[in-house]
């Protein structure tokens, strides 16, 4: 298995996180997505992925191009149950999530981010995207503040797709002071055997 990921990207890191907890045997392609190389917008990358986005997983003859996919199928193959659950309601729990980290998180957080950082905002004003980012900030906390987990009693996928951009909200001037429940549950994650740095 290979993945071709950016050497600052979130939806990227998500890979690193569960590849890192499982263990799972990989080669990494870093692919410069800075703004000079747009490595991830030439033709050879738009090959594999013709959003011309990171991160890509390439496993034989099965080609993903997004991280929630990503997720799920190295949650499949090397995660046993845990961390994409089978039973029905238990997944469509975690399906959820994933959605909020590819709406809410995305437009809100990642763009946010992305916006103070580069000064290009891709997706909205800088209050759009902080509005945007309270409301997903504030769906987790309701979650977070009784609930280690984002679903059930163990971490799943559904907490390695939200972590990366929650973890630098503050880099879109987003605080995350008035959530305790999310702060207290970003060092829960951090603790686990095999949690990898950024």
């Amino acid at each position: 298995m290979k993945v071709y990921v950016g050497a600052v990207s979130g939806n990227s890191y998500k890979l690193k996180i569960l590849l890192s907890l499982l263990k799972a045997p990989h080669e990494v392609e870093i692919i410069d997505i800075s703004p000079k190389a747009m490595a991830h917008k030439q033709p050879s990358f738009l090959k594999l992925n013709p959003r011309g986005e990171v991160p890509v997983l390439v496993d034989g003859d099965v080609v993903l191009w997004d991280s929630a996919a990503c997720l799920a199928y190295i949650a499949r193959k090397h995660g046993g149950g845990q961390w994409l659950p089978s039973d029905p309601g238990t997944m469509a729990q975690v399906v959820g999530w994933l959605a909020l980290s590819a709406s809410e998180i995305q437009f809100g957080l990642q763009y946010g981010r992305r916006g103070v950082r580069q000064g290009r905002w891709t997706a909205g004003t800088a209050e759009q995207s902080h509005a945007i980012a309270t409301v997903a900030l504030n769906a987790l906390e309701v979650r977070l503040a009784n609930n280690d987990w984002l679903v059930g009693n163990q971490p799943t996928i559904a907490d390695v797709a939200c972590f990366p951009y929650v973890e630098t909200a503050e880099e879109g001037n987003v605080a995350l002071a008035p959530y305790p429940g999310v702060r207290k549950w970003m060092d829960r994650c951090k603790a686990l055997s095999g949690w990898p740095a950024r």
